[in-house]
């Protein structure tokens, strides 16, 4: 797994590319976790790389959410791609995270 943060407005941007699993969740979790400490809450992770996501990949991402919402801010999918999209479809995640069809319109999405 890859993952580059770059910002876009008052929008941080995480891109990931590859697998979230058991290995990578970890840095995945670290990652947003330090932007959120550091008052980025308004986060939008770019999954148009995301190959597959584990459970751990989820956790990693309704942990971020939780903390970013406790704090104002908010955690969005973009560009999710059918086969993540269908995981988090049978977790009953899309009911949690917004997701968009591109990054302009998750960053768009904030306001």
């Amino acid at each position: 797994m890859e993952l580059s943060v770059k910002p876009a407005g008052n929008v941080i941007v995480v891109e990931i590319r590859g697998s979230v699993d058991g290995l990578t969740a970890d840095k995945l979790m670290q990652t947003l976790t330090e932007q959120v400490q550091k008052g980025n809450t308004r986060l939008v992770a770019d999954c148009a790389g995301l190959d597959y996501t584990s459970s751990a990949g989820l956790r990693a991402l309704l942990g971020t959410v939780k903390q970013a919402r406790q704090k104002g801010g908010d955690l969005r999918l973009a560009a999710v791609r059918a086969p993540v999209l269908k995981v988090l479809e049978l977790s009953g995640f899309t009911s949690i995270l917004k997701h968009f069809p591109d990054v302009k319109e998750a960053t768009a999405s904030f306001g």
